[in-house]
Protein backbone atom coordinates (compact mmCIF):
# COMPACT_ATOMS: atom_id res chain seq x y z
CA UNK A 1 0.00 0.00 0.00
CA UNK A 2 1.36 3.79 -0.87
CA UNK A 3 -0.13 6.74 -0.02
CA UNK A 4 -0.52 9.72 -2.66
CA UNK A 5 0.83 13.28 -1.74
CA UNK A 6 1.30 15.87 -3.95
CA UNK A 7 4.73 18.12 -3.43
CA UNK A 8 3.89 21.69 -3.51
CA UNK A 9 6.18 24.36 -3.37
CA UNK A 10 4.96 28.03 -1.60
CA UNK A 11 6.37 30.70 -3.94
CA UNK A 12 5.34 33.95 -2.00
CA UNK A 13 2.02 34.49 -1.85
CA UNK A 14 1.03 31.57 -4.13
CA UNK A 15 2.38 28.02 -5.04
CA UNK A 16 4.55 27.07 -7.84
CA UNK A 17 2.99 25.49 -10.84
CA UNK A 18 -0.17 25.15 -9.89
CA UNK A 19 -3.64 26.82 -10.64
CA UNK A 20 -4.47 26.63 -6.67
CA UNK A 21 -4.88 30.19 -4.38
CA UNK A 22 -3.62 30.21 -1.02
CA UNK A 23 -6.13 32.00 0.90
CA UNK A 24 -4.86 33.57 4.48
CA UNK A 25 -8.52 32.93 6.92
CA UNK A 26 -8.42 36.72 6.43
CA UNK A 27 -9.39 36.24 2.91
CA UNK A 28 -12.37 34.51 3.95
CA UNK A 29 -14.73 37.93 2.81
CA UNK A 30 -17.53 37.72 -0.07
CA UNK A 31 -15.54 39.72 -1.91
CA UNK A 32 -12.34 37.35 -2.12
CA UNK A 33 -14.64 34.08 -2.22
CA UNK A 34 -16.60 35.04 -4.79
CA UNK A 35 -13.34 35.54 -7.17
CA UNK A 36 -11.63 31.91 -6.49
CA UNK A 37 -13.89 28.77 -7.07
CA UNK A 38 -13.82 26.43 -3.74
CA UNK A 39 -11.64 23.91 -5.99
CA UNK A 40 -9.03 26.23 -5.92
CA UNK A 41 -9.03 27.35 -2.70
CA UNK A 42 -6.56 26.25 -0.29
CA UNK A 43 -6.70 28.13 3.22
CA UNK A 44 -3.47 28.22 5.22
CA UNK A 45 -3.74 28.94 9.16
CA UNK A 46 0.09 29.55 11.17
CA UNK A 47 -1.60 31.35 13.77
CA UNK A 48 -3.05 28.34 15.18
CA UNK A 49 -1.66 27.19 18.57
CA UNK A 50 0.02 23.85 18.41
CA UNK A 51 -2.28 21.95 20.65
CA UNK A 52 -4.61 19.15 19.95
CA UNK A 53 -8.03 20.86 20.71
CA UNK A 54 -7.14 23.90 19.48
CA UNK A 55 -6.17 22.34 16.02
CA UNK A 56 -9.11 20.29 15.53
CA UNK A 57 -11.57 22.90 16.56
CA UNK A 58 -9.91 25.30 14.07
CA UNK A 59 -10.13 22.40 11.32
CA UNK A 60 -14.06 22.78 11.64
CA UNK A 61 -13.89 26.28 11.51
CA UNK A 62 -12.15 26.72 8.71
CA UNK A 63 -14.10 23.55 6.87
CA UNK A 64 -17.10 25.94 7.25
CA UNK A 65 -15.58 27.33 4.10
CA UNK A 66 -15.48 25.19 0.88
CA UNK A 67 -11.90 24.35 -0.36
CA UNK A 68 -10.14 22.30 -2.14
CA UNK A 69 -7.35 22.05 0.98
CA UNK A 70 -7.21 23.25 4.71
CA UNK A 71 -3.19 23.42 5.86
CA UNK A 72 -3.05 23.87 9.79
CA UNK A 73 0.79 25.06 10.21
CA UNK A 74 1.31 26.09 14.11
CA UNK A 75 5.33 26.88 14.54
CA UNK A 76 6.61 23.99 17.17
CA UNK A 77 9.38 25.39 19.34
CA UNK A 78 9.25 21.75 21.34
CA UNK A 79 8.76 17.80 20.31
CA UNK A 80 5.71 17.92 22.63
CA UNK A 81 3.81 20.59 20.13
CA UNK A 82 4.97 18.99 17.12
CA UNK A 83 3.57 15.38 18.43
CA UNK A 84 0.73 17.51 19.10
CA UNK A 85 0.20 18.62 15.59
CA UNK A 86 0.70 14.30 14.35
CA UNK A 87 -1.98 13.76 17.04
CA UNK A 88 -4.59 15.96 16.29
CA UNK A 89 -4.00 15.32 12.07
CA UNK A 90 -4.83 11.21 12.91
CA UNK A 91 -7.51 12.21 15.03
CA UNK A 92 -9.11 14.33 12.04
CA UNK A 93 -8.37 11.26 9.61
CA UNK A 94 -9.57 14.01 6.75
CA UNK A 95 -8.02 13.93 3.20
CA UNK A 96 -8.85 17.35 2.69
CA UNK A 97 -6.48 18.82 5.85
CA UNK A 98 -2.87 18.58 5.78
CA UNK A 99 -1.32 19.67 9.54
CA UNK A 100 2.61 19.83 9.91
CA UNK A 101 4.65 21.54 12.72
CA UNK A 102 6.45 24.81 10.88
CA UNK A 103 10.12 25.20 12.59
CA UNK A 104 13.06 23.21 12.41
CA UNK A 105 11.76 20.85 15.02
CA UNK A 106 8.82 19.77 13.04
CA UNK A 107 10.58 18.47 9.66
CA UNK A 108 9.39 15.10 10.49
CA UNK A 109 5.90 16.30 10.99
CA UNK A 110 6.24 17.08 7.30
CA UNK A 111 7.39 13.61 6.15
CA UNK A 112 4.95 11.30 8.24
CA UNK A 113 1.81 13.38 7.18
CA UNK A 114 1.05 11.99 4.11
CA UNK A 115 0.54 8.32 6.19
CA UNK A 116 -1.63 10.18 8.63
CA UNK A 117 -4.12 11.17 5.40
CA UNK A 118 -2.79 14.48 4.69
CA UNK A 119 -2.69 15.01 0.82
CA UNK A 120 -0.05 17.58 0.43
CA UNK A 121 3.70 18.19 1.64
CA UNK A 122 5.10 21.91 1.17
CA UNK A 123 8.80 21.78 0.07
CA UNK A 124 11.29 24.09 -0.94
CA UNK A 125 13.23 24.44 -4.20
CA UNK A 126 17.12 23.45 -4.68
CA UNK A 127 19.58 23.64 -1.72
CA UNK A 128 19.76 22.21 1.27
CA UNK A 129 16.89 21.61 4.27
CA UNK A 130 16.89 25.48 5.61
CA UNK A 131 17.29 25.91 9.55
CA UNK A 132 14.17 26.37 9.65
CA UNK A 133 13.26 22.58 8.51
CA UNK A 134 11.37 23.06 5.00
CA UNK A 135 12.85 20.30 3.15
CA UNK A 136 13.31 20.26 -0.52
CA UNK A 137 11.49 18.64 -3.33
CA UNK A 138 14.80 16.71 -4.50
CA UNK A 139 14.80 15.35 -0.78
CA UNK A 140 11.19 14.26 -0.10
CA UNK A 141 11.64 12.67 -3.65
CA UNK A 142 14.88 10.51 -3.04
CA UNK A 143 14.96 10.12 0.78
CA UNK A 144 11.22 9.31 1.09
CA UNK A 145 9.89 8.22 -2.23
CA UNK A 146 7.37 11.24 -2.43
CA UNK A 147 4.82 11.70 -3.88
CA UNK A 148 3.94 7.93 -3.43
CA UNK A 149 4.93 7.00 0.16
CA UNK A 150 5.05 3.50 1.06
CA UNK A 151 2.79 2.61 4.07
CA UNK A 152 4.60 2.36 7.13
CA UNK A 153 3.91 0.28 10.62
CA UNK A 154 6.92 1.42 12.17
CA UNK A 155 9.57 4.46 12.54
CA UNK A 156 13.20 4.70 13.10
CA UNK A 157 15.01 7.84 13.28
CA UNK A 158 18.07 9.52 13.92
CA UNK A 159 18.48 12.62 16.62
CA UNK A 160 20.50 15.23 17.08
CA UNK A 161 21.77 18.60 16.33
CA UNK A 162 22.39 19.51 13.35
CA UNK A 163 21.10 16.25 11.43
CA UNK A 164 19.69 17.68 8.20
CA UNK A 165 22.97 16.80 6.57
CA UNK A 166 22.95 13.31 7.43
CA UNK A 167 22.54 10.63 4.63
CA UNK A 168 20.88 8.33 6.97
CA UNK A 169 17.38 8.71 6.29
CA UNK A 170 18.35 8.24 2.14
CA UNK A 171 20.17 4.74 2.57
CA UNK A 172 17.55 3.18 5.56
CA UNK A 173 14.40 4.61 3.56
CA UNK A 174 15.86 2.85 0.13
CA UNK A 175 16.80 -0.41 1.88
CA UNK A 176 12.76 -0.51 3.20
CA UNK A 177 11.64 0.01 0.09
CA UNK A 178 14.19 -2.63 -1.55
CA UNK A 179 12.81 -5.13 1.08
CA UNK A 180 9.24 -3.84 1.09
CA UNK A 181 9.26 -2.96 4.73
CA UNK A 182 6.76 -1.11 5.93
CA UNK A 183 9.00 1.67 8.22
CA UNK A 184 9.64 5.05 7.27
CA UNK A 185 12.99 6.83 8.74
CA UNK A 186 13.03 10.34 9.66
CA UNK A 187 15.73 13.21 11.07
CA UNK A 188 14.72 14.92 14.34
CA UNK A 189 16.02 17.76 14.70
CA UNK A 190 16.87 17.91 18.92
CA UNK A 191 18.35 20.78 20.68
CA UNK A 192 17.58 19.07 24.03
CA UNK A 193 17.53 15.35 24.15
CA UNK A 194 15.68 15.01 27.75
CA UNK A 195 12.67 17.04 25.90
CA UNK A 196 12.39 14.76 22.63
CA UNK A 197 13.00 11.78 24.48
CA UNK A 198 10.03 12.63 27.22
CA UNK A 199 7.37 13.64 24.22
CA UNK A 200 8.61 11.44 21.32
CA UNK A 201 9.91 8.11 23.12
CA UNK A 202 8.22 7.85 26.49
CA UNK A 203 4.86 9.52 25.46
CA UNK A 204 3.57 6.39 23.67
CA UNK A 205 1.86 9.13 21.38
CA UNK A 206 3.55 7.44 18.07
CA UNK A 207 2.15 4.36 19.57
CA UNK A 208 -1.07 5.98 19.23
CA UNK A 209 -0.74 6.80 15.89
CA UNK A 210 -0.06 3.65 14.72
CA UNK A 211 3.92 4.62 14.23
CA UNK A 212 5.80 2.99 17.14
CA UNK A 213 9.48 4.34 16.88
CA UNK A 214 11.63 0.88 16.77
CA UNK A 215 15.61 2.00 17.31
CA UNK A 216 17.04 5.68 17.50
CA UNK A 217 20.61 6.69 15.97
CA UNK A 218 21.50 9.09 18.26
CA UNK A 219 24.68 12.04 17.22
CA UNK A 220 26.21 15.01 18.57
CA UNK A 221 25.83 16.51 20.29
CA UNK A 222 23.92 14.10 22.54
CA UNK A 223 25.88 11.15 22.66
CA UNK A 224 26.59 11.27 26.30
CA UNK A 225 24.09 12.74 27.58
CA UNK A 226 21.28 10.26 26.13
CA UNK A 227 22.83 7.69 28.06
CA UNK A 228 20.28 9.11 30.63
CA UNK A 229 17.40 8.05 29.37
CA UNK A 230 17.92 3.94 30.13
CA UNK A 231 19.44 2.08 32.78
CA UNK A 232 20.50 -0.95 29.86
CA UNK A 233 23.77 -0.11 27.73
CA UNK A 234 26.49 -2.62 26.50
CA UNK A 235 29.77 -2.61 27.82
CA UNK A 236 32.07 -0.66 25.83
CA UNK A 237 28.86 2.17 25.94
CA UNK A 238 29.34 1.76 29.67
CA UNK A 239 33.38 2.21 29.35
CA UNK A 240 33.14 5.19 27.12
CA UNK A 241 29.96 6.85 28.35
CA UNK A 242 29.08 7.68 24.86
CA UNK A 243 26.21 5.71 23.11
CA UNK A 244 25.01 6.63 19.32
CA UNK A 245 22.28 3.98 19.26
CA UNK A 246 19.29 3.22 21.01
CA UNK A 247 16.76 -0.12 20.39
CA UNK A 248 13.96 -1.29 21.63
CA UNK A 249 13.14 -5.04 22.51
CA UNK A 250 9.94 -5.07 24.25
CA UNK A 251 9.26 -2.48 26.43
CA UNK A 252 12.96 -1.53 26.95
CA UNK A 253 15.85 0.27 25.05
CA UNK A 254 19.26 -0.49 25.63
CA UNK A 255 22.16 1.88 24.82
CA UNK A 256 24.35 1.23 22.22
CA UNK A 257 27.28 1.97 19.84
CA UNK A 258 28.45 1.22 16.24
CA UNK A 259 31.27 3.81 16.15
CA UNK A 260 33.66 1.41 17.32
CA UNK A 261 32.52 -1.45 15.04
CA UNK A 262 32.33 0.64 12.07
CA UNK A 263 35.84 1.61 11.99
CA UNK A 264 37.29 -2.06 13.04
CA UNK A 265 35.44 -3.12 10.25
CA UNK A 266 36.21 -1.04 7.70
CA UNK A 267 39.96 -1.04 8.58
CA UNK A 268 40.06 -4.74 8.51
CA UNK A 269 38.93 -4.76 5.41
CA UNK A 270 41.67 -2.65 3.60
CA UNK A 271 43.64 -5.10 5.14
CA UNK A 272 44.55 -3.33 8.03
CA UNK A 273 44.88 -4.93 11.56
CA UNK A 274 44.13 -2.90 14.55
CA UNK A 275 46.73 -4.84 16.77
CA UNK A 276 50.22 -3.42 17.37
CA UNK A 277 49.75 -0.37 15.85
CA UNK A 278 50.60 3.16 17.53
CA UNK A 279 47.40 4.84 17.45
CA UNK A 280 46.12 8.11 17.77
CA UNK A 281 42.82 8.83 18.25
CA UNK A 282 42.11 12.94 17.95
CA UNK A 283 39.12 14.08 19.60
CA UNK A 284 37.89 13.23 23.22
CA UNK A 285 33.96 13.66 22.74
CA UNK A 286 31.92 10.52 22.39
CA UNK A 287 32.46 8.87 19.33
CA UNK A 288 36.50 9.25 19.99
CA UNK A 289 36.00 7.67 23.56
CA UNK A 290 34.21 4.71 21.45
CA UNK A 291 36.62 4.44 19.07
CA UNK A 292 39.26 4.92 21.27
CA UNK A 293 38.00 1.92 23.17
CA UNK A 294 37.56 0.07 20.56
CA UNK A 295 41.17 0.20 19.27
CA UNK A 296 42.41 -0.95 22.17
CA UNK A 297 40.42 -3.58 23.06
CA UNK A 298 41.71 -4.81 19.24
CA UNK A 299 45.05 -4.72 20.28
CA UNK A 300 46.46 -1.27 19.54
CA UNK A 301 48.50 1.30 21.59
CA UNK A 302 46.06 4.13 21.55
CA UNK A 303 47.21 7.77 23.20
CA UNK A 304 44.18 10.29 23.32
CA UNK A 305 44.72 13.76 21.57
CA UNK A 306 42.40 16.81 22.22
CA UNK A 307 42.40 20.66 22.22
CA UNK A 308 40.73 21.26 25.34
CA UNK A 309 41.78 19.69 28.20
CA UNK A 310 38.29 19.42 30.34
CA UNK A 311 37.43 16.76 27.77
CA UNK A 312 40.47 15.26 27.20
CA UNK A 313 40.81 14.21 31.47
CA UNK A 314 37.23 12.79 31.05
CA UNK A 315 38.39 10.27 28.14
CA UNK A 316 41.47 9.43 30.40
CA UNK A 317 39.62 8.73 33.62
CA UNK A 318 37.58 6.57 31.47
CA UNK A 319 39.57 4.95 29.55
CA UNK A 320 42.83 4.83 31.19
CA UNK A 321 44.72 6.34 28.41
CA UNK A 322 47.60 8.28 28.04
CA UNK A 323 46.62 11.55 26.56
CA UNK A 324 48.26 14.43 24.97
CA UNK A 325 47.25 17.63 23.82
CA UNK A 326 46.45 18.80 20.32
CA UNK A 327 48.78 22.09 19.85
CA UNK A 328 52.20 20.27 18.74
CA UNK A 329 50.83 17.15 18.03
CA UNK A 330 52.94 14.38 16.95
CA UNK A 331 51.78 12.65 14.32
CA UNK A 332 54.97 11.43 12.84
CA UNK A 333 54.86 8.95 16.13
CA UNK A 334 51.74 6.92 14.98
CA UNK A 335 51.01 4.64 12.29
CA UNK A 336 47.23 4.92 12.69
CA UNK A 337 45.36 8.27 13.23
CA UNK A 338 42.01 8.84 13.93
CA UNK A 339 40.12 11.89 13.26
CA UNK A 340 37.07 12.02 15.40
CA UNK A 341 36.60 15.75 15.51
CA UNK A 342 34.40 17.64 13.04
CA UNK A 343 37.68 19.27 11.57
CA UNK A 344 37.47 18.94 8.00
CA UNK A 345 33.91 19.97 7.20
CA UNK A 346 34.74 23.19 6.17
CA UNK A 347 38.21 22.74 4.48
CA UNK A 348 40.25 22.53 7.81
CA UNK A 349 42.96 20.16 9.42
CA UNK A 350 43.29 19.89 13.03
CA UNK A 351 46.80 18.95 13.02
CA UNK A 352 50.02 19.67 10.32
CA UNK A 353 49.20 17.03 7.26
CA UNK A 354 53.14 17.50 6.48
CA UNK A 355 54.00 15.48 9.76
CA UNK A 356 51.86 12.48 9.27
CA UNK A 357 54.09 9.27 8.44
CA UNK A 358 55.41 8.06 5.14
CA UNK A 359 53.43 4.72 6.08
CA UNK A 360 50.26 6.06 8.40
CA UNK A 361 47.10 4.59 8.04
CA UNK A 362 44.47 7.41 8.39
CA UNK A 363 40.37 7.19 9.68
CA UNK A 364 38.18 10.09 9.21
CA UNK A 365 35.46 10.15 10.30
CA UNK A 366 33.98 13.39 8.69
CA UNK A 367 32.09 13.20 5.58
CA UNK A 368 30.86 15.82 3.45
CA UNK A 369 30.23 15.95 -0.77
CA UNK A 370 34.14 16.11 -1.11
CA UNK A 371 37.19 14.28 0.72
CA UNK A 372 38.69 16.11 3.73
CA UNK A 373 42.14 18.06 3.33
CA UNK A 374 43.23 14.98 5.63
CA UNK A 375 41.62 11.87 3.59
CA UNK A 376 42.47 13.62 0.34
CA UNK A 377 46.17 14.42 1.44
CA UNK A 378 47.08 10.29 2.58
CA UNK A 379 45.52 9.22 -0.70
CA UNK A 380 47.54 11.70 -2.90
CA UNK A 381 50.66 9.91 -1.29
CA UNK A 382 49.83 6.47 -1.89
CA UNK A 383 48.61 5.58 1.62
CA UNK A 384 45.28 3.81 2.74
CA UNK A 385 42.66 6.25 3.97
CA UNK A 386 39.31 5.27 5.45
CA UNK A 387 36.54 8.19 5.48
CA UNK A 388 33.52 9.07 7.08
CA UNK A 389 31.44 7.41 4.10
CA UNK A 390 33.08 4.52 4.41
CA UNK A 391 32.40 4.40 8.07
CA UNK A 392 28.84 5.36 7.01
CA UNK A 393 28.52 1.93 5.09
CA UNK A 394 30.05 0.01 8.29
CA UNK A 395 27.39 1.77 10.65
CA UNK A 396 24.34 1.84 8.29
CA UNK A 397 24.35 -1.52 7.91
CA UNK A 398 25.19 -2.70 11.45
CA UNK A 399 22.14 -0.49 12.86
CA UNK A 400 19.95 -1.57 9.98
CA UNK A 401 20.26 -5.36 10.99
CA UNK A 402 20.02 -4.30 14.80
CA UNK A 403 16.65 -2.55 13.74
CA UNK A 404 15.02 -5.23 11.55
CA UNK A 405 16.68 -8.17 11.92
CA UNK A 406 17.51 -8.14 8.29
CA UNK A 407 21.03 -7.04 6.01
CA UNK A 408 21.05 -3.78 3.80
CA UNK A 409 21.16 -5.08 0.34
CA UNK A 410 24.23 -3.80 -0.66
CA UNK A 411 23.48 -2.31 -4.32
CA UNK A 412 21.48 0.19 -1.92
CA UNK A 413 24.45 1.32 -1.00
CA UNK A 414 25.83 1.56 -4.07
CA UNK A 415 23.13 3.19 -5.74
CA UNK A 416 23.04 5.91 -2.77
CA UNK A 417 26.80 6.16 -1.89
CA UNK A 418 27.90 5.08 -5.31
CA UNK A 419 29.96 2.26 -3.84
CA UNK A 420 29.72 -0.63 -1.94
CA UNK A 421 32.05 -2.19 1.21
CA UNK A 422 33.28 -5.22 -0.99
CA UNK A 423 34.33 -2.46 -4.07
CA UNK A 424 35.62 0.27 -1.32
CA UNK A 425 38.31 -1.27 0.18
CA UNK A 426 40.56 -2.22 -2.79
CA UNK A 427 40.48 1.39 -4.23
CA UNK A 428 40.94 3.06 -0.92
CA UNK A 429 44.16 0.59 -0.55
CA UNK A 430 45.54 1.38 -4.03
CA UNK A 431 44.45 5.17 -4.04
Amino acid sequence: MTHEAMILVEAGNGFLDSDLVKLDPRDLVPRVLKRVPAERRVIVDRSVAADVDELQSRAALLAQTPAKLYVLAPRARTHAEAVAVVTALHRLQRRDVLMFAEGAIGMWTRVVAPLLGAPVVFAAIGGDVADDGVPTVEQLEVDYGLPRLRAARELFGIAGDPVYSSLSPRLHNAAFRALDRPALYVPFHVPHFAEFWSSVVESGALEAVGLPIGALCVVSPHKQIALKATGSRTSIVQRAQSTNFFVREGGEWTADTTDPAGIIVALRERGVDPAGHKAAVVGCGGSGRAVAAALQQAGADVTLVNRGFDRGSLAVHLLRLPFMPLAGFPAERFSLVVNATPCGRNGECPFALERLREDAVVVDLVYGNAPTPLVEHTRANGRIAVDGKDILITQAMSQFRLMTGQEMPDEVVFQVLGRTRASAAPVEAQA
